[in-house]
């Protein structure tokens, strides 16, 4: 029985105390866990995460919205509740509450014409927590009066948003006009500018009234130690309800539209949002570890002890990891690997196309010249022959037999032809040692035919460097140009052949002991073949000069560029590269 009235008892006094704090909520007191995390999101998406645990932003942590506040079930209190993101803010912030300064411009009837507000936010730089230790902030401010205005109304209230709690301190508040001749008239003095009748303490000037839903938060403070200066202040501790300091209105200075004011003060303030849900926005965090802080204060922002706190998590992008940068430097060497691999494939299926087309093109030509060779060849040596029996048929007349005379040097001129364009179109032929031979026989044939000495010096010449058929058909021809000129211009004795090969290519002169000329003679002689010889260089990227002094001789220069390249694991030279030197100047091949 005993035990069921001490419950009975218990109950009666619990629920009285609930219901007396309901009543009065000034008296109420967040406990420990009043304070919650509501809601997290970034970039509008909202985040889940599990108590006690950390929650992760992502890599691109911006536009990041923290929703907190005290539980439905706990009577708001004029509390502050400050936030903080430990590893990112340096100081504890805010939430946007408000106070200010106000002038505003009535005309001669009292109506409002215009307003301007100098507000406050947050905590002056000089705030230490407290009025003793707090350095005061001075500001000073320049406004242009409006048109109609006839009279300033000043006030200093804590009407900003509803929620807002905190102290806002204004000292010497003055007001003065600037005239044309630069002079300063005093419309507002200080408030506390008058003294007692004893001339120590400061009093209040009497234009300065408490006003607004509750004026009780409008007070006089001491600031600073001894000797202490007195301020206006706006002490807030009502969630609902806001404080001033008015100008009285039968004291409100006159002005005229556009005279030029300047407001004056000191000034400090601690200003924040009470316990109501509030929001903290940041536009981007690092990546890092951080912790975001909720904390219950006082009116002045002195801790209560009552704090919640997020583990908060962003980790670094994904192409600022080392795993990453090792992935990426594998699949950039596997790339580079893969590429040149396909490059070199893509390559050799070139190569292995351009040699199946050069391999049928030798064939070709191959079958071209046996063509010749066999068919054209054997027709005409059959029509010399025949033509050489009937010139020696004593049968026909001298005048037939003249003519058969006629056809068989013409059948041989024709198998000489058809020989060079055998030698020419034949596969086999296109290498250096060939094309040496094939001089050699033909400058000895043209000698032995004109009666003439022949000289050859030539130099073991390499049969692995191959040359075009193009290369090897204007080398032939401009030298049996050369030696034709030789036989009928230069009436010589001997003539010499000299071939050589290096690195700078291959090198051919014509040499004879005739009557030479004179070096500007050449340019006006066409019918000596010089013209063909040099375009014939040039057309396979040669060079041929000539050199001539009269009573001397003749020599004619010849030389082209074969650079040796790479075919199928042997040298290649089938598609020279031939540079033009700007003359010939070894004096000896």
């Amino acid at each position: 029985m005993n035990s069921r009235i001490k419950t009975k008892i218990f109950l009666f006094f619990a629920l009285s105390r609930l219901c007396a704090n309901a009543a009065d909520p000034g008296s109420s007191q967040l406990q420990p866990d009043a304070l919650q995390i509501e809601s997290v999101s970034v970039q509008g998406k909202p985040l889940k995460w599990h108590a006690g645990g950390s929650l992760n932003l992502g890599s691109l942590a911006e536009n990041i919205l923290f929703h907190f506040g005290p539980p439905s079930n706990v009577v708001p209190s004029a509390v502050r509740v400050r936030f903080k993101m430990e590893g990112f803010d340096r100081d504890w912030r805010d939430g946007e509450g408000e106070m200010f300064v106000a002038l505003r411009f009535c005309d001669e009837e009292g109506e409002r014409v215009s307003q301007q507000f100098f507000s406050v936010r947050g905590e002056s730089t000089g705030w230490n927590g407290t009025l003793e230790s707090s350095m005061l902030t001075h500001r000073r401010e320049t406004i242009v009066v409006p048109e109609r205005s006839k009279r300033l109304e000043i006030i200093i209230s804590s009407a900003g948003p509803p929620a807002t709690v905190g102290i806002y301190a204004v000292e010497d508040l003055m007001v003065w006009k600037l005239t044309a001749h630069g002079q300063e008239q005093v419309l507002v003095s200080a408030p506390f500018a008058e003294k007692s009748h004893d001339g120590d303490v400061e009093q209040l000037s009497p234009d300065w009234l408490r006003d607004g839903i509750s004026p009780r938060m409008a007070k006089i403070v001491e600031l600073g130690k001894a000797p202490k200066t007195k301020a206006l202040a706006i002490v807030d501790d009502n969630l609902s309800g806001h404080a001033e300091w008015d100008y009285r209105k039968g004291a409100w200075p006159r002005v005229s539209p556009g005279d030029n004011l300047v407001v004056e003060w000191n000034e400090l303030y601690s200003v924040g949002l009470g316990e109501v849900w509030q929001e903290a926005r940041y536009d981007r965090l690092p990546p890092g570890d951080y912790k975001f802080r909720v904390r219950e204060c006082g009116v002045l922002g002195e801790p209560s002890g009552s704090e919640t706190a997020l583990a908060i998590h962003v980790p670094r992008p994904l192409w600022e990891q080392p795993l990453c940068w090792t992935l990426l430097a594998a699949v950039v060497i596997a790339g580079a690997t893969g590429g040149v691999r396909y490059a070199a494939w893509q390559r050799l299926r070139r190569t292995m196309s351009r040699l199946d087309q050069q391999r049928a093109l030798e064939e070709e030509r191959l079958r071209i010249a046996r063509d010749i060779h066999d068919d054209l060849g054997a027709r005409v040596t059959q029509i010399s022959l025949l033509s050489a029996l009937a010139q020696s048929d004593q049968g026909y007349s001298d005048q037939a037999r003249a003519q058969f005379g006629r056809i068989s040097r013409m059948s041989r001129d024709l198998v000489s032809a058809l020989y060079e364009t055998v030698w020419a179109v034949s596969p086999e032929n296109d290498n250096l040692e060939a094309v040496a031979n094939y001089l050699c026989q033909r400058v000895n044939e043209f000698c032995a035919q004109a009666q003439l000495r022949c000289r050859l010096d030539v130099a073991e010449l390499p049969r692995s460097i191959e040359v075009s058929s193009q290369t090897r058909h204007n080398i032939c021809m401009a030298v049996k140009e050369a030696v034709h000129n030789v036989i009928k211009h230069a009436n010589a004795s001997q003539i010499t052949l000299r071939v050589a090969y290096s690195e700078n290519g291959l090198a051919i002169s014509i040499e004879d002991d005739g009557n030479g000329s004179e070096p500007d003679e050449h340019n006006g002689r066409e019918g000596n073949g010089w013209p063909n010889m040099k375009r014939r260089m040039e057309d396979i990227g040669g060079s041929c000069v000539l050199e001539s002094c009269r009573g001397k001789g003749t020599t004619v220069r010849m030389r082209v560029k074969i650079e040796p390249s790479m075919k199928n694991g042997r040298i290649d030279c089938s598609q020279e590269r031939a540079c033009v030197p700007a003359e010939f100047n070894s004096p000896s091949l």
